[in-house]
């Protein structure tokens, strides 16, 4: 107990010496209560933050901090959850969409998110079932589509936390050949060069592959190989997160200085990189926190400040919670949050522990970042999924040489791919090899018996 009561007043006395991670931390704690607190509990939460605080001037920064962050979530769901559908709802339309992202196999079809080219641009779920045919279309193009209006369902309640009002069944749907403008339209020709240039000279299985671990598509994967991904604890290479955004960096940055950028011209290309890179993945929840953390410590860097982790990680927390209040519900985001803190609190002591049996440091590297990440994110995995993978330490062990170098082949891939797919080629056929064993260790480790639970 004694021990309990010195670590708990050891954190409050770091975060009294650091009094901004403790506002921005009352800051995001407003932003998650705000949505599901009643104003009594919103206004004890302050009176605690301020307390915590201690001294006048830290606590009444605290408790305006969290109010305000309760605030600013009330005011940005009013905005987000504004519609002028439900009128509409058991009624057939026929309306122009933005296709969002590619559509997702479900059971009984497919699914995608959509914006309406009209009617203030409200977002929508677009149900395509098995007997509608659906047109080549890229991420961004404009679609006519016909259907009818339906309140979402309760397993699509994950659609509304992305900002969908409605669900339309389709009946039809028809490719006008246009495509949005601007910075998004921008985006998405980059994307569909990328893609193209992902694609070239690989069989549609290992594209897929290379794309989901590249810019984090996995709609094309087949169903077995997302299940054996999954069982093997090695899904998360299918998604643009952190690990994207890091191995981006240390692809670029050595290669900005190649081309003669000082340090502030590589720092300020990293940033735009990782801009860039934050819509091209699909601006997912998890990519989004990765972004954040990503620019702020660049940012750190540029400034000539000593980079903290728990502040970009509040910082990377603060404005996903601006962006959407609903996305600490989302599973990617909690998975990503969850994996950061955990590799920053177990990581450290359990490489040490290697090192120290004299477990090479390589080795030692990766046996604790794996251990911690799944360590940390295997109660969410269990809640979210229903399942607990029991090879997932060694499958990502066995996996971890091929992930880097699959990931910058990939990404030299795609830039290259801006100017000519056939540029891309070669990297591709070097992938193969790393995209073909990566998908053997989840295929093997998947057929372990028992490799995972059912929870």
């Amino acid at each position: 107990m004694g021990s309990a009561a010195a670590r708990a007043l050891a954190a409050r006395e770091a975060l009294l010496a650091h009094p901004r991670h403790l506002v921005l931390a009352a800051l995001v704690g407003g932003l998650l209560a705000g949505p599901h607190a009643a104003a009594p509990v919103v206004v004890l939460l302050a009176l605690a933050a301020a307390g915590l605080a201690g001294r006048p001037v830290p606590a009444a920064l605290a408790a305006l901090a969290l109010l305000a962050g309760a605030l600013g979530a009330h005011a940005r769901l009013t905005a987000l959850d504004r519609t002028q559908l439900p009128p509409l709802l058991g009624t057939t339309a026929t309306a122009r969409v933005v296709l969002l992202e590619q559509p997702r196999p479900v059971r009984f079809g497919r699914t995608a998110l959509a914006r309406l080219d009209q009617r203030g641009g409200e977002r929508l779920l677009l149900r395509i079932g098995q007997d509608v045919a659906w047109p080549p279309a890229p991420t961004g193009a404009i679609v006519q589509v016909r259907g009818r209006l339906h309140a979402l369902g309760p397993f699509e309640r994950h659609y509304a936390r992305r900002g969908a009002h409605a669900a339309l069944t389709l009946d039809a749907a028809v490719a006008t050949g246009a495509r949005r403008g601007g910075l998004a339209g921008l985006v998405d020709g980059i994307r569909t060069r990328a893609e193209r240039a992902l694609s070239a000279g690989l069989p549609p299985a290992q594209a897929a592959l290379l794309r989901g671990m590249t810019l984090g598509q996995d709609e094309a994967l087949d169903a077995r190989t997302r299940e054996e991904f999954r069982a093997a604890s090695l899904a998360h290479v299918l998604a643009a997160s952190g690990q994207n955004v890091a191995l981006l960096l240390a692809l670029a940055l050595p290669l900005l200085a190649w081309a003669g950028a000082g340090l502030r011209g590589r720092l300020l290309g990293g940033i735009a990189l990782i801009a860039l890179y934050v819509p091209l993945a699909g601006a997912g929840p998890s990519i989004q926190r990765a972004g954040a953390m990503g620019a702020a410590t660049t940012v750190a860097a540029l400034a000539g400040r000593p980079a903290s982790r728990w502040y970009a990680l509040l910082l990377a927390a603060a404005a996903t919670l601006a962006l959407n209040p609903r996305a600490s519900g989302d599973p990617g985001w909690q998975l990503s949050f969850a994996a950061v803190v955990a590799i920053a609190l177990l990581a450290p002591t359990t490489r040490r522990a290697l090192l120290a049996r004299r477990v090479p440091a390589p080795v030692a590297d990766a046996t604790a970042m794996s251990l911690a990440a799944t360590l940390g994110t295997a109660p969410l995995l269990a809640w979210h999924f229903h399942q607990l993978s029991l090879v997932g330490v060694p499958a990502n062990l066995l996996a971890a040489p091929a992930i880097a170098p699959i990931t910058w082949l990939g990404m030299l891939a795609g830039a290259l791919g801006q100017l000519s797919p056939a540029l891309a080629a070669p990297l591709n056929g070097l992938d193969a090899y790393l995209l073909a064993y990566v998908g053997w260790v989840a295929h093997v480790a998947a057929g372990v018996p028992h490799a995972s639970l059912s929870w």
